[in-house]
């Protein structure tokens, strides 16, 4: 069973979300909050398996909400999905950049917003389906000057291409007919390569591969 915490300051949109979820039968809505304050608290409680987390909301915005439960190590297999009403919302850049596993857009399409808590939980998410790979280049363009790529000196020089694909927001399956391998293949690559740079979740490894250089702006393909 998927247990997911709702974090919205709007109750409309938590129940709409709630009376959808809880109508799975693999997925439960653990508790709801309706600030960032009051998101923290349940999340360290309950140990949700996803946060779907507003991004505005008072007392404690989404972003910051975001940064302490993914900085803190007790939480590190809680999935934190960010909620915008714009698929460009300028903040959704940090909110990747906070640790969170993607985004989702509010008037997202009800089998859409299953699928991606599914897969967010499965770690095969990057972001939510209907972000197009034009918000990854847009993430990209505003990113830091690349980091020195020490940080990357322990992958195989398979595993520094399998990130690249992932970067550039290809899906195991692309990545897969890209490089003539199997999808299980593909997805252990990718697996390996987080568990060797520590990335919490696929969201976070397209950071690193941008920020250590292995991956530019405009290298969409």
């Amino acid at each position: 069973m998927i247990r997911v915490l709702l974090a919205d300051d709007q109750s409309l949109v938590r129940a709409g979300f709630r009376a959808l979820l809880d109508a799975q039968p693999d997925i439960e809505v653990a508790a709801e909050a309706a600030d960032g304050e009051e998101a923290v608290r349940g999340i360290r409680e309950l140990r949700p398996d996803v946060v779907l987390m507003d991004i505005r909301m008072p007392a404690l915005d989404g972003l910051a909400a975001t940064r302490r439960v993914t900085e803190d190590p007790d939480l590190k297999d809680v999935k934190v999905v960010m909620l915008t009403t714009f698929e460009l919302d300028e903040y959704v850049f940090e909110a990747i950049r906070s640790g969170a596993s993607g985004f989702l857009v509010k008037d997202t399409e009800p089998d859409e917003l299953l699928r991606a808590v599914r897969a967010v939980v499965a770690g095969d998410a990057l972001l939510s389906p209907g972000v197009t790979r034009r918000l990854i280049g847009e993430f990209a363009a505003r990113s830091k000057e690349p980091a020195a790529a020490d940080a990357l000196a322990g992958l195989t020089e398979r595993e520094r291409e399998v990130m690249a694909l992932v970067g550039i927001g290809l899906s195991n399956e692309e990545i897969a007919r890209r490089l003539v391998v199997s999808p299980l293949t593909a997805k252990t690559h990718v697996s390996r390569t987080m568990v060797k740079l520590g990335a919490r979740d696929r969201a976070q490894l397209v950071v690193l591969a941008y920020e250590s250089g292995l991956v530019r702006p405009g290298w969409l393909g």
